[in-house]
């Protein structure tokens, strides 16, 4: 994989406790309690079948969509009976999208590497998420992820480190000359799905973004590794859109844009179909972006976000530690925008940092209530002179260095309920 110098070398090191609510109240987290573990490990399903079966070849350059397709269609059959695991041994197989089936292990063999075929009409085209209302890249249809599952439960995608491979670069050049038809797929997604583990895997060059549940429960990631080229055009690591008990664990994504991605719509698509992402936990990873934010909030958030719970976090060699933003269109409607507000951030300290915080509102919804405490930071020595950058946003701060934006300063705000409903304690070092 061919890997750019990094865009920016700050370095923030998140090692204590983030917990972040945006306008709800937090409650239990049955990722936090244990109650979420991985449906039915490897080797527990009463029913296996490998790839091979159906005639795959794993030679690098043979397609197997069919043979992959057949196989979870096969598969189906096992579901009431305890469910199947696909077995995927050693070899390059080449693929383009298919779909999975509830009650499944895919399971790769150390040095199985599933690749995504260059071709891009092997990667079917469907409609847009309902909460978009479009693709992200651009209007109407999309095109498929690699890897897709709609409507499923008790999926367990996992393996002795092998290796997914969506092979972008070649969705990236055409994003680039502006050679696409339809928005670029991703690697992984779930739609309307529960009960989902994804781990001991590592997702290389993802189209877009790597792994993207979106209406989704109960979803545990552990143990994966998430890699695109730095200088690749807008790809995310993991982005929970809509999703609620979702765990992110012992993990390690370097990309270029943004590493996890907290989202819920877009504009009037997202409040109208209305459900937020909720009740997230995020520890002990290891994060890089090389032009984005490790950690992003939005900035398609319209279904509103809360309850957000980040411990033990490496952010290194990134653009943005943590970024809070929404991007509406041209023509959105003034009675349709999310409210975003009761946010509080307490007790951290960073050195060589060169951004130390983006806070952006919109136009006749500000973010309000941004409550700062205790913030000490040590800016990189090309950070320039402004280590804050804020818009269309009101709050209060005390005890912060340096000194943020006057709209955070706004001594009406400093009652208790500003700090109250959600902190961020960390502590962030070169």
């Amino acid at each position: 994989m061919t890997t750019a110098m990094p865009l920016c070398r700050s370095a923030l090191q998140v090692v204590l406790t983030l917990v972040v609510v945006l306008a709800a109240a937090a409650r239990g987290s049955a990722c936090a309690r244990g109650e979420l573990r991985d449906q039915a490990p490897p080797g527990s399903r009463p029913h296996s079948v490998t790839i091979t079966e159906f005639g795959a070849v794993g030679d690098g350059r043979t397609l197997n969509t069919v043979p992959f397709q057949n196989a979870v269609f096969y598969v189906r059959s096992f579901a009431d009976k305890g469910g199947a695991q696909l077995y995927v041994p050693r070899g390059r197989w080449v693929t383009g999208s298919f779909n999975l089936t509830s009650h499944l292990t895919l399971y790769l063999e150390q040095g199985a590497v599933i690749v995504g075929v260059k071709d891009s009409s092997q990667w079917p085209i469907v409609e847009p998420l309902p909460s978009y209302g479009q693709g992200t890249d651009l209007p109407g249809p999309r095109h498929r992820s690699l890897i897709s599952g709609y409507n499923l439960t008790d999926v367990v995608i996992t393996g002795n480190n092998g290796v997914i491979d969506g092979q972008g670069l070649v969705w990236w050049q055409w994003l680039r000359s502006h050679e696409l038809n339809h928005s670029r797929p991703h690697i992984l997604e779930f739609l309307y799905s529960e009960d989902i583990v994804i781990s001991n895997l590592t997702f290389l060059n993802s189209p877009a973004w790597s792994i993207h549940p979106v209406y989704c429960s109960n979803v545990k990631v552990h143990n994966v590794t998430i890699e695109t080229s730095l200088d690749a055009p807008l790809t995310d690591g993991i982005v929970p859109d809509s999703c609620s008990n979702l765990c992110i664990e012992d993990s390690t994504i370097s990309v270029s844009h943004e590493a996890i991605s907290l989202k819920s719509g877009w504009d009037k698509y997202g409040i109208s179909f209305g459900r937020p992402t909720s009740d997230i936990r995020i520890s002990r990873v290891d994060l890089l972006s090389s032009s984005g934010a490790a950690l992003a909030f939005g900035s398609q958030m319209s279904g509103g976000i809360s309850d957000i719970h980040v411990n033990h976090l490496r952010i290194h060699d990134s653009y943005k530690g943590i970024s809070f933003k929404t991007s509406p269109d041209d023509s959105f409607d003034l009675s349709d925008l999310p409210t975003i507000d009761q946010v509080t951030m307490k007790n951290m300290v960073g050195t060589n940092i060169s951004v130390a915080g983006v806070l952006s509102g919109i136009d006749s919804a500000p973010f309000t209530a941004i409550c700062l405490s205790n913030l000490n930071f040590s800016m990189a020595a090309d950070s320039g002179s402004s280590s804050w950058s804020c818009s269309n946003v009101s709050g209060y701060s005390e005890a912060v260095f340096p000194e943020p934006c006057t709209e955070l300063r706004d001594p009406s705000s400093s009652s208790s309920m500003c700090f109250s409903l959600a902190s961020y304690s960390a502590i962030a070092t070169a």
